[in-house]
């Protein structure tokens, strides 16, 4: 063989030999590989198969939040004031949507929202996970949004706050926000107590975000405790059904009503105007949210000259048969000069309660003093917190002068120159009604009888209730009567406030008593803001009220009736005669 053949030959042998040990290589790292991945599925799926669960998990497993059930709100007989029901709420996922989807038309229309802002919301966080579309929708509402079927739109449960005598308990009651936290009344008052505490769960999701199954429970939810008012529903409903009554015959401005139960000083009834409904805030505005029983002070007037003439009896200075001479029907005191609407003359103490003469009981004042008039005011309740708890409460204001100005003793007696709420005003004849004994105001409803501080002697508050009870009967109170049950009060007719001072035209009627005068079970205070029909009187405007309210309420707390078919009358004021 010559040299150029043994050359090619042995040229074919190192081509063939360098391809068998490519193919060799190759071979072997294919095989490696294999065999490293096979063991890689080994070790996955035998020795280490935490890893494949973990990341299962990861995609598939999450961590929910479960929504607390909020307390429930009843009245003392268990009504229900405010209760939490289960609704549906109706989320996104913008990354999972496309923004040009066609059934977003539907979505929009079921939701009450705007197309375009529903498309151009979407947009705009494509980056993110989660965003609210509408919360707290009727259950069927959110099913047929969820029976589109369009990725990346959900549902959650959550609990919406209704509120079932609407704008009749609304003051006392409050209400929540969205995400059901206090924000007025009882409900802010009380809302640690009545907010639960929200849960966690472990749930298994598909890759649609749907709970296929819940797997683990985190922490349980807790309930929010129930609250039980004093409140009495059937008087709520009758206080505010004559309250809104006598606002509208009158043209009045406003008013507000507190019924209180004499032995124990629980709130009964708490109703004002106007008014609001805490289930569709939709029209609501901020005057209306006040609950001016317990945050508008106002100066009692009239209804403060028994307090004044139990301060008389109670320093011995003057008995109940007393007399003071009212003439010549006004007194002056520098420039200031205080009248009554007529000459009375000489009148016994009586009189100058049911006649609501401003001379006779500013002549006691003189006598008195101003300090000793104050420190009943005082041990009555007046110029200070009532305790009850209630968002927004107005302290109010008794004045304290170093030293006594003869006009400022006189007006004192008469309410002038001092100011309380409806709620203060109830709480200091309570004490009257109860035979001198001071109870903590409540609107929770008393297991027991709480424990009273006397500051009135039974004597002394036994002869004042006397002397209300002839204000009823034949003084300025005719219109209080209530029916069937004999009663007792004062009438009270103060000028308002306005930027400038007084104003000479606007007043507010006021009314404050107690049924049945001989055993007092309640204290009711009515107070009517600028009544503008042409009357005016808290003898005309706010005694047929209390009137209507008592003898309502007595027939349903199942109060006997002391007066006879014959006697049940509720007589116009005479000539002459004013509250």
């Amino acid at each position: 063989m010559s040299d150029q053949g043994k050359t090619a030959t042995w040229g074919q042998r190192l081509a063939a030999g360098l391809g068998a040990w490519r193919y060799g290589t190759v071979l072997g790292v294919f095989l490696l590989v294999v065999g490293a991945l096979a063991w890689r599925l080994v070790d996955l799926h035998v020795v280490d198969n935490e890893f494949l669960r973990k990341q299962g998990d990861v995609r598939t497993i999450r961590v929910e939040s479960i929504d607390a059930h909020r307390g429930v709100v009843t009245d003392r007989h268990g009504e229900s004031l405010a209760v939490s029901t289960p609704v549906q709420t109706i989320w996104a996922n913008p990354s999972e949507i496309d923004a040009d989807e066609p059934r977003l038309t539907n979505v929009a229309r079921l939701l009450g929202l705007q197309e375009a802002r529903l498309r151009e919301r979407l947009r705009k966080y494509s980056g993110r996970e989660f965003i609210y579309l509408r919360r707290k929708l009727q259950p069927e509402i959110a099913r047929q949004v969820l029976a589109m079927g369009i990725p990346g739109v959900y549902s959650r449960q959550e609990y919406r706050r209704y509120y079932p005598a609407g704008e009749v308990t609304a003051h006392v009651v409050g209400f929540t926000n969205i995400d059901e936290s206090g924000q007025e009344g009882i409900e802010l008052a009380y809302n640690q107590w009545l907010s639960g505490e929200s849960g966690r769960k472990r749930v298994l999701k598909d890759n649609r975000g749907r709970v296929i199954k819940d797997l683990t429970l985190i922490r349980d939810a807790k309930p929010g405790r129930n609250l039980e008012l004093s409140i009495d529903l059937r008087l709520q409903y009758l206080a505010y059904r004559e309250l809104k009554a006598v606002v509208g015959a009158h043209d009045a401005r406003g008013g507000a009503l507190v019924m209180l139960d004499v032995d124990t000083g629980e709130v009964l009834a708490m109703v004002n105007q106007g008014s609001y409904n805490p289930n569709d805030r939709s029209q609501l505005s901020p005057d209306r949210l006040r609950n001016k029983a317990i945050t508008d002070l106002f100066e009692p007037g009239s209804t403060m000259k028994p307090v004044s003439m139990a301060a008389a009896l109670e320093s011995g200075k003057f008995k109940a048969s007393s007399t003071i001479d009212t003439a010549p029907g006004y007194r002056r005191f520098g420039r200031f000069t205080i009248r009554d609407h007529r000459n009375y003359g000489v009148i016994s103490l009586t009189d100058v309660i049911a006649k609501s003469s401003n001379v006779g009981i500013s002549k006691i004042a003189t006598e008195l003093g101003g300090d000793t008039i104050r420190d009943l005011y005082a041990r009555l309740g007046l110029g200070q917190p009532t305790g009850i708890g209630f968002p927004g409460e107005a302290v109010g204001v008794l004045p304290a002068p170093p030293k006594w100005r003869p006009v400022e003793e006189a007006t004192l007696s008469y309410g002038y120159g001092m100011s309380v709420n409806a709620l203060q005003l109830a709480q200091a004849y309570m004490v009257l009604a109860n035979g001198g004994i001071r109870y903590p105001l409540s609107l929770l409803k008393a297991d027991e009888k709480p424990v009273g501080e006397r500051v009135l002697s039974e004597d002394v508050s036994f002869q004042i209730r006397e002397m209300l009870r002839e204000v009823v009967e034949n003084g300025t109170g005719k219109r209080a009567q209530p029916g069937f049950y004999s009663a007792g009060g004062k009438t009270g007719t103060v000028h308002l406030v306005g930027k400038n001072g007084y104003e000479d035209s606007q007043y507010k009627a006021i009314f404050a008593g107690m049924a049945p005068i001989d055993n007092p079970r309640i204290v009711t205070v009515v107070a009517v803001d600028a009544p503008q029909s042409g009357e005016y009187y808290g003898g005309e405007v706010a005694a047929p009220v209390f009137a209507r309210v008592m003898g309502d309420a007595l027939r349903l707390l199942n109060v006997k009736p002391e007066l006879e078919l014959g006697d049940a009358k509720a007589p116009r004021l005479a000539s002459g005669e004013r509250g």
